[in-house]
């Protein structure tokens, strides 16, 4: 329990001083995911080899995950025409606790929905928020756990350089 507790309190500490980065993937395969978004329509990551997704894993109720969701937004209106994607997953809550938070921060992207947080186990999805760069090969090249600016000149170029 200590080990866990100190665990948390690094990883907030970091998070908080900025040392946020997105840095290479190195936890295995791509797991699967097929989630409903909030209409009950099905996404599946399979649909989409050949382009560069960005999977963010992200609850309302986790401040630096709702900070980054304007980014989020920004980067893929600044792609649009490339082939790149955003679905943004969240975690375990009520569709009326999410349908709340889009009011407030309207997004355009896929707003997927874990009822069961089987999907964030999968993907290793520990901290929030947790987002994986899935290049056009289907593969996750990146990954980043807390707060990022997903708009600044070092990620755009990882996300760009993917998108070749």
């Amino acid at each position: 329990m200590l080990r866990l507790f100190l665990s948390l309190l690094l990883a907030t500490a970091a998070f908080s001083a900025g040392c946020v980065e997105l840095r290479p993937w190195d936890g295995g395969a791509t797991p699967a995911l097929a989630l409903d978004d909030l209409a009950g329509k099905r996404y599946d990551l399979a649909d989409y080899k050949g382009s560069v997704v960005l999977v963010n894993f992200w609850a309302t109720w986790c401040e630096p995950c709702r900070a980054e969701m304007p980014s989020l937004e920004r980067l893929r209106k600044s792609l649009r025409g490339k082939r790149f994607e955003v679905l943004a997953v969240n975690l375990a809550e009520p569709l009326s606790r999410i349908e709340r938070f889009v009011d407030g921060v309207p997004v355009s992207f896929p707003l997927l929905r874990d009822r069961d947080s089987a999907t964030s186990k999968a993907w290793k999805a520990r901290l929030l928020p947790a987002t994986y760069v899935v290049g056009r090969d289907g593969r996750i090249h990146y990954v980043a756990y807390g707060e990022l600016d997903w708009e600044s000149e070092a990620v755009r170029a990882k996300v760009l350089q993917l998108l070749q």
